[in-house]
């Protein structure tokens, strides 16, 4: 409990956090402009919209959080790809749930259910994204001494 208080009290995370969500707003509006023409106008299925959609924002929001959100430029974009694609599965798999739910059984529309099902994911994606998938390496303990 003391860490999590120590990080919540530790400025520099509070500014992490404004360009993840930053970051994370730019790829919900890529998200929901490329949702909805898909939906509407092209009258794609919403499933399959929503999985275009994801993949088209969530391309972007790699690049963007690498680069600047955690300036994990550190040469391990081999390693960072595949984990945050999986943290990012995860998130998308409960986006998709939370979707399906609100569109099926609760009769949420099926844009506003994106902007609810992106909303409850988008917790999941930061905490993997930086526990794991941006994190650094830590020297090992000869680098130390």
């Amino acid at each position: 409990m003391q860490r999590v208080l120590d990080g919540l009290r530790h400025r520099p995370n509070w500014w992490q956090l404004g360009r993840f969500l930053t970051v994370g707003a730019s790829g919900f509006v890529i998200n929901i402009v490329v949702y909805g023409v898909l939906v509407h106008p092209l009258s794609t299925p919403y499933v399959a919209a929503a999985i275009i959609s994801n993949v088209v924002a969530l391309s972007s929001n790699f690049v963007l959080n690498r680069q600047w959100t955690f300036a994990a430029t550190h040469g391990r974009r081999r390693l960072q790809a595949p984990r945050f694609a999986i943290v990012s599965a995860g998130g998308f798999a409960l986006n998709l749930l939370v979707l399906q739910i609100c569109v099926e059984a609760l009769g949420v529309p099926k844009l506003p259910a994106e902007v609810i099902a992106s909303a409850i994911a988008a917790p999941v994606n930061f905490l993997g994204s930086r526990q794991w998938a941006f994190r650094r390496r830590r020297p090992a303990l000869e680098e130390l001494t």
